[in-house]
């Protein structure tokens, strides 16, 4: 608790920062090495891998597929880092490093308490934490599709932010089943379905389409279909493996569209 009081009170300093005039636009540092549309992929994919930690986090902490949970929590909180790096190496706009800064106090906390052992209280502040994180990096995410005149990397963002979707809805749903039972554990849950649902339809009827990925959006209709009911049927619980293994093919498919939509987009 000392930490999280510690983190708030910085928290609101950065807070200040982020309301004073930003001089310049957001532009990448070097845009030959870094494309806008990679860079907002990889920032996509930040909030992706914050609640993708949470969650593997959850799971780890009930002991449900331990060796694969526990591997995947630290693998993805490496992952984070290394984006982290790139996206303050390649983007250049005191607006994106202060909320760097926010960012990085956050993961760094939330690092720690991987490595600590599972307790309600801990992954109460991995849940406040993997909020933390995804705010900060829908920021950047935002800042730098500001960044685009003609606004075509809008639709990689739409993609990328069904990978976090997905993650965030499995958090929620094990949360759920590990006893954060309250009414802010289920409407997030209910929220994130509807998000993922209403994208997804918007993603059928895109221009940009090329017949590879539409056979990878239908790839995802048919795995959505395996899952969806024990999200929307939270209270009742039951097949954790099931819903991991799901959840996370969505993902991987999503993650294999966003990345044909940058293709796509030329970048």
């Amino acid at each position: 608790m000392k930490n999280l009081n510690k983190f708030l009170i910085t928290l609101l300093s950065l807070v200040a920062l982020s309301l004073a005039p930003v001089a310049s636009i957001a532009k990448p540092a070097d845009s030959g090495t870094v494309s806008l549309a990679r860079l907002i992929d990889i920032a996509g994919k930040q909030r992706m891998l914050s609640q993708k930690i949470a969650k593997a986090y959850f799971f780890y902490g009930q002991g449900i597929r331990a060796d694969k949970t526990r591997k995947q929590l630290f693998d993805s909180i490496n992952e984070f880092d290394r984006n982290f790096k790139i996206i303050r190496k390649s983007v250049d706009n005191q607006g994106v490093r202060d909320m760097l800064v926010y960012i990085e106090m956050a993961k760094d906390e939330l690092a720690t308490l991987a490595k600590q052992p599972y307790s309600k209280e801990n992954a109460s502040l991995v849940l406040d934490y993997s909020e933390t994180m995804l705010e900060g990096s829908q920021d950047i995410v935002s800042r730098l599709e500001d960044m685009s005149k003609l606004k075509k990397e809008a639709i990689v963002n739409l993609a990328g932010r069904q990978r976090m979707l997905t993650q965030r809805i499995a958090k929620y749903y094990i949360a759920y089943q590990a006893g954060f039972r309250d009414r802010n554990t289920v409407e997030q849950l209910k929220k994130a379905v509807k998000e993922f649902e209403d994208a997804h339809a918007t993603l059928r009827k895109a221009k940009l389409n090329t017949p590879e990925i539409k056979a990878e959006l239908v790839k995802v209709d048919r795995l959505w279909k395996v899952v969806a009911k024990f999200y929307k049927d939270v209270e009742r619980g039951g097949l954790p493996v099931i819903v991991l293994a799901t959840t996370d093919n969505i993902m991987t498919t999503m993650n294999t569209i966003t990345h044909q939509y940058v293709e796509a987009l030329g970048s």
